[in-house]
């Protein structure tokens, strides 16, 4: 569990990032912390890993204050994917994955083995393990970060606008391999962007932020979507516009789903309960 306590973040050009700010974090969950440019989402998530310090307030990891003991140390152990992979560009791919483990002390051997595992874990074929990442595409180099990231098998993975970067098939397809790692590892995933439907998409739990880190809303993204807390959530997530406003339509071959605009969307499909409720099977003694 991570925990935030009344933290406020003032840099030295006067710039109030973060003011009295509060949170618990879950573990083994995937937080989104979302909000436009200037709300102090990436601060806080810097935070966790004291990639930047509070001017006040309390930062803690399972009870104990991140600002105790070794910075460096700290960051070992919690995996950190940005947006732009971050990647060492004279290091090839398998000894970018093994960087973290290398620096805790693993043998050579060992961390090849490691990060050639974690190759197959986001993906990537064997066979790019000795290319470099300028031999790569957008996200290739992302699926590299987010195995560099796990190298180390951190609780905690740190996730800063690491899709943005990527056309959006690319980034359908990595949002899917997140949700896809997410149910088979179980991290603690704090993630940060400015995409609501993103935030939607990926988190079990939603954190929208308004100026200063303020908190507007907080909760799943059913219950966001459900009950916007004002107006500017419900401008935020297009609560009364395009996709978010869905509507029944008969039309001579059934009903469909269309948006605000009229188009069609998709349609309603019957649960396999929803069926045996309809039409209940027989006993065995009304058959015949």
């Amino acid at each position: 569990m991570i925990e935030f306590r009344s933290v406020t973040k003032t840099f030295p050009d006067g710039t109030r990032a973060v003011d009295d700010f509060s949170l618990v974090i879950p573990a083994r969950q995937t937080t989104v912390l979302v909000g436009s440019s200037g709300s102090g989402k990436t601060t806080l998530l810097r935070m966790i890993n004291r990639m930047v310090e509070p001017s006040s307030g309390a930062v803690e990891i399972d009870g104990e204050s991140v600002l105790e003991g070794d910075p460096v140390a700290l960051r070992r152990r919690i995996g950190y994917v940005m947006q732009n992979s971050g990647l060492l560009p004279h290091f090839s791919v398998i000894d970018n994955v093994a960087t973290v483990l290398r620096l805790n002390g693993v043998a050579r051997r060992e961390a090849h083995v490691r990060a050639r595992e974690l190759l197959d874990t986001v993906g990537l074929d064997q066979a790019l393990a000795d290319r470099y990442p300028s031999q790569l595409s957008g996200g290739q180099q992302q699926r590299v970060g987010v195995a560099r990231g796990l190298a180390a098998d951190p609780n905690i993975l740190l996730m800063d606008e690491p899709f943005g970067a990527v056309d959006p098939i690319v980034r359908t397809e990595l949002q899917q391999e997140l949700l896809r790692l997410q149910r088979e590892l179980g991290k603690t995933v704090v993630f940060v962007t400015h995409d609501i439907d993103e935030a939607l998409l990926l988190g079990d739990r939603i954190v929208i932020l308004g100026k200063s880190a303020r908190i507007v809303q907080q909760g799943t993204p059913d219950e966001i979507l459900a009950a916007p807390a004002d107006d500017f959530v419900a401008a935020f997530i297009g609560a009364d516009r395009g996709r978010r406003a869905l509507h029944l339509r008969e039309t001579p071959h059934g009903t469909v789903v269309v948006d605000a605009d009229g188009r069609a969307q998709g349609t309603l499909v019957q649960s396999p309960a929803d069926l045996l409720d309809a039409h209940p099977p027989q006993a065995a003694d009304e058959v015949g």
